[in-house]
């Protein structure tokens, strides 16, 4: 057994899912792993990782809607009988921090999936993605840990 560890960048087109699985592929058979683990983590905080379906676009589309319908930008409305809007405090960066910061906290920064023959073990309609909360475009980096055999 080895083991690397790496990071990746990646550049997102603003707020969206982009599929990463491809990129990471190739990163473990450039690294010439054959089998094993791959343990992803993000390095921010207002972006996330997830795994989901990618044959419909329209599945992201009403991810990204729904997701969009529970953490509303500037402010919430609260549960409570009065229904009070409460203004988010953290808005020095932007109207969309805050919210991406909730996003982030609702999903997941981290992912560990199993690998064989260089390849990550995925459903037929599956995909990573790197899910951008923010607005605008970002670099983000993912820390990249591998253990396992190789070829």
């Amino acid at each position: 057994m080895e083991q690397i560890f790496s990071k990746l960048i990646f550049k997102t087109n603003g707020e969206g899912l982009t599929d990463i699985t491809h990129n990471l592929n190739l990163f473990i058979q450039k690294s010439n792993f054959q089998s094993g683990i791959l343990n992803l983590t993000s390095l921010h905080t207002s972006c996330s990782l997830t795994i989901n379906e990618n044959a419909d676009p329209n599945v992201l589309k009403d991810l990204k809607k729904f997701m969009k319908s529970i953490v509303p930008n500037n402010c919430y409305t609260s549960l409570s009988k009065e229904r009070k809007e409460i203004y988010y405090e953290h808005f020095q960066e932007g109207e969309d921090d805050m919210p991406a910061h909730i996003k982030t906290a609702l999903t997941n920064t981290n992912l560990s999936l199993s690998f064989q023959e260089g390849e990550i073990i995925l459903g037929t309609w599956q995909a990573i993605y790197l899910w951008e909360h923010r607005f605008s475009k970002k670099e983000r980096i993912i820390s990249v840990h591998i253990i396992g055999s190789k070829s």
